[in-house]
C-alpha cells in the first residue's frame, strides 16, 4: 500500500518514453498565439494528451511520483487541467477541487467547486506552463478560500518564465518535463 491509501499503484511509464508519446500526440508547428498574448512556432495541444486514456494514465503515474506525501487535495484549474486532476486523482487517491475562472452567474456561483476545508494542504495542477499567470491566480483563489498551496505541479514548463513568476508569488513548483527537455 502507498502513502496515499493506492492498493495497486500505477506503472511508471519510462520517462522518456513519456515524453516522446506526449510530443507525438500534441506538438504541433505552425504561427500560434498563447494565452499570454505571446506568439510561438510551436503549440502543446494539451487537449490532444488530456483526451487520450493512455496517455493521460501514463502522465498521472509520472505525476503521481512528484506529489507531496503531505498533500491533501489536489486542484485543477478549469478547463484545461480538470482531466489532469481527476486522472492524478484516481491515481493517487487524493480527493480533487475545480478552480474556476470566473465564478457562474447562476447556482452557487462558487470559484471552488468540490469540498476544499480551511487548511488542506493543496497541490495546484496545470498542464502547460508559459508565463504561469493562470497558475498562480488559480493558487491564488485556493489561498483565498482558506486553503495552503503546496506548490504548482505542471506537465510541461515551456521555460518562459513561468518557474521564476511562481516561486516570486511564494509558490513551489515542479514540471514533469521542461521544453528543452523534451527537445523542443
Amino acid at each position: 500500500m502507498t502513502e496515499h491509501g493506492l492498493t495497486d499503484p500505477p506503472q511508471r511509464p519510462d520517462h522518456a518514453a513519456l515524453g516522446r508519446e506526449l510530443l507525438d500526440a500534441s506538438l504541433l508547428r505552425g504561427d500560434f498565439v498563447l494565452s499570454s498574448g505571446a506568439r510561438s512556432d510551436y503549440y502543446l495541444d494539451k487537449y490532444r494528451f488530456e483526451t487520450k486514456p493512455s496517455l493521460l494514465r501514463n502522465l498521472a503515474a509520472g505525476l503521481a511520483r512528484l506529489v507531496p506525501p503531505e498533500t491533501d487535495r489536489l486542484a485543477g484549474t478549469e478547463l484545461g487541467a480538470v482531466a489532469l486532476a481527476a486522472a492524478l486523482s484516481l491515481a493517487t487517491n487524493l480527493p480533487f477541487i475545480i478552480v474556476r475562472k470566473f465564478s457562474k452567474e447562476y447556482s452557487t456561483s462558487n470559484l471552488i467547486e468540490g469540498e476544499l476545508a480551511a487548511g488542506d494542504r493543496v497541490l495546484v495542477i496545470e498542464d502547460v506552463i508559459t508565463t504561469g499567470a493562470q497558475s498562480i491566480k488559480a493558487a491564488d483563489r485556493v489561498v483565498e478560500a482558506g486553503g495552503r498551496v503546496l506548490g504548482i505541479l505542471a506537465v510541461v514548463d515551456r521555460e518562459e518564465g513561468g518557474q521564476a513568476r511562481i516561486t516570486e508569488a511564494g509558490y513551489g513548483y515542479t514540471a514533469l518535463f521542461t521544453r528543452s527537455e523534451l527537445g523542443i
